[in-house]
């Protein structure tokens, strides 16, 4: 017989051993793979979980801004509504724009006779009563949006809940 035949139980037991450590070898790398990939998905989900906060900060951010430009929008668009009715009635007579002004010459009462300049009471010219109602929708324009601007860096800018994301 052979003598390779004769110590089947020795080259049996090499084979096993050489088996053996080829496994040993092949599950140590896959557990390293295993262990690579689980690191690759666990800083990738901090990564998208960081994200998916900005967005959910971001978000956030967004309605309070279309919730003050909504309010600050009607408010301005309800004063362009007065100013427009105010100006209307003006117009039409139903309503008059007085100004507290003296007269420069004192009338006497000796003159019984009218003069064209005698009209009454001071008013505005035409030209300046345009300007007044441009003025006054030009002040409530600046005050609306001076005020939506505050109220958008008090809610948005300065609130830690929203800079940082809780």
């Amino acid at each position: 017989m052979p003598p390779l035949l004769r110590n089947w139980r020795t080259v049996l037991a090499f084979l096993l051993v050489v088996l053996l450590a080829g496994l040993l070898l092949a599950v140590g790398r896959y557990r390293d793979n295993a262990v690579h990939f689980r690191d690759q998905r666990d800083t990738q989900k901090a990564v998208a979980d960081s994200l998916q906060v900005t967005i959910n900060d971001m978000q956030r951010r967004q309605q309070s801004v279309a919730a003050i430009d909504a309010r600050y929008t009607k408010d301005l668009a309800d004063a362009q509504k007065t100013i427009s009715d105010l100006r209307r009635d003006v117009d039409s007579g139903a309503k008059r724009l007085r100004v507290s002004a003296k007269c420069d010459r004192p009338v006497s009462g000796k003159s019984s006779t009218t003069r064209v300049d005698d009209d009454g009471s001071p008013r505005l010219t035409d030209a300046a009563q345009r300007d007044y109602f441009t003025l006054r929708e030009r002040i409530e324009t600046v005050t609306k949006q001076l005020t939506g601007l505050q109220d958008y860096v008090r809610q948005v800018c300065l609130t830690p809940a929203l800079s940082k994301g809780k």
